[in-house]
């Protein structure tokens, strides 16, 4: 670790600072399981929103509007799971490696990496690719002649929006979260940084209180702005940020104790099992006891037993389903191959443009007749390919490796 002595310290404080300088920390070193994870997490990302399409079963750009009774169900089961974890996981492992990186480079290059990484390709889709894919959406489907230059102030920014839009709202979280933890970092720079070392795995009981504190802020949050709420400037649902921030500093603490690689197999299978039975169990009761089929919006928030219910739920099955998945990718998939090697690096560039090519792909398999979850599959199928497969000609653009 590159130590910086702004000002006199004690000889304690030095001796602390020079132990830490001698720790390798293994999370610096290139974990594939982690990578892995990221490339199933985007793939997760791009099935979420073709699913919605077909199922009607979230907000999306286009739904196909033909979906059954079987594919809502299944749509619904798929995209509420999805919504509990998954971004979550992504910012979680995120956070862990910004500690390493911030140490490494310093303040300053740390900060301008992150703001061309992050803050270029937030701009770029915000105020160029989604207003354009909108457009044309609309001139598709809807019909409408408005010429581009009128529709998009009037009616992009008219409509209260201004950065964020589509998926790069969590690009955006990303990089607030980032830029908090940076000015921390700055405001208490003359206290040194933890040491790195190998601390034992929270033990279930930590765990479990995590999981309390996060439902119960989550709870008491949506007592005034329930699930689905959104800020619209900044396209930020905000009902979902106590597990998401909570995440983020997991992450940075795991780092710290190295939490992602002692992990315990033990751990890593009883909270899957758990999360299995939450979804077998809790889920189907929440369901039908709680009047979802008839009415959810008791599930959002307020003072009812079902958004009470629903919080500690969701936090637990959030907080379960990362355990499981780090510990089923470290155990399983702790390895990349010819596939693995091609994916990865593309990952985060078929994040940014998976939106035009999966609305482009369901366009232009509208006129199949198929079942919904047939043609789910199928779209699924070129969506990924077409994703994975651009990203590796667009990063192969000048100077694209500085930002992508």
């Amino acid at each position: 670790m590159k130590t910086q002595i702004v000002y006199p310290q004690s000889e304690a404080v030095i001796t602390r600072e020079k132990a830490a300088a001698k720790v390798q920390p293994k999370a610096a070193t290139r974990l594939l399981f982690i990578d892995n994870i990221r490339v199933y997490l985007t793939i997760l990302v791009i099935l979420h929103h073709l699913m919605i399409t077909y199922a009607g079963t979230g907000s999306w750009i286009y739904f196909e509007d033909r979906a059954d009774l079987l594919t809502e169900v299944v749509g619904s089961i798929f995209t509420t799971v999805n919504q509990i974890y998954f971004m979550g996981l992504f910012l979680l492992i995120s956070a862990y490696f910004v500690p390493g990186s911030y140490e490494r480079k310093g303040a300053g290059r740390f900060l301008k990496d992150r703001l061309v990484r992050l803050g270029i390709p937030l701009a770029i889709y915000s105020w160029i690719i989604h207003p354009l894919l909108v457009y044309v959406y609309l001139r598709v489907v809807a019909g409408i002649r408005q010429p581009f230059w009128e529709y998009f102030p009037r009616q992009y920014f008219g409509e209260g929006y201004l950065i964020g839009q589509g998926p790069l709202w969590f690009v955006e979280t990303l990089l607030i979260l980032t830029l908090v933890y940076v000015a921390v970092r700055l405001l208490f720079r003359s206290c040194p940084a933890e040491p790195i070392s190998d601390r034992a795995f929270p033990g279930g009981a930590a765990i479990s209180l995590f999981a309390v504190l996060v439902a119960l802020v989550t709870f008491v949050l949506r007592l005034w702005i329930p699930e689905g709420w959104n800020f619209k400037p900044l396209n930020l649902q905000f009902p979902y940020f106590p597990g998401y921030i909570a995440l983020f500093l997991v992450g940075l603490v795991a780092y710290r104790r190295n939490w992602f690689l002692t992990l315990s197999e033990k751990t890593g299978r009883r909270w899957l099992w758990g999360c299995a039975l939450i979804l077998l169990i809790g889920y189907p009761v929440a369901i039908i006891l709680g009047g979802a089929m008839e009415n959810d919006s008791v599930f959002l928030g307020g003072w009812h037993w079902q958004a009470l219910f629903w919080a500690f739920m969701s936090s637990f099955l959030a907080v379960g389903l990362c355990i499981g998945v780090l510990y089923l990718f470290r155990r399983y998939a702790n390895r990349q191959g010819r596939l693995s090697r091609f994916l990865v690096p593309n990952a985060y560039t078929a994040y940014i443009i998976h939106a035009p090519v999966i609305v482009a792909v369901a366009l232009a398999l509208r006129g199949l007749d198929f079942h919904p979850l047939l043609k789910f599959a199928l779209a699924a199928l070129v969506s990924v390919s077409l994703c994975f497969g651009l990203s590796s000609l667009i990063r192969k653009l000048p100077y694209t490796d500085r930002v992508l």
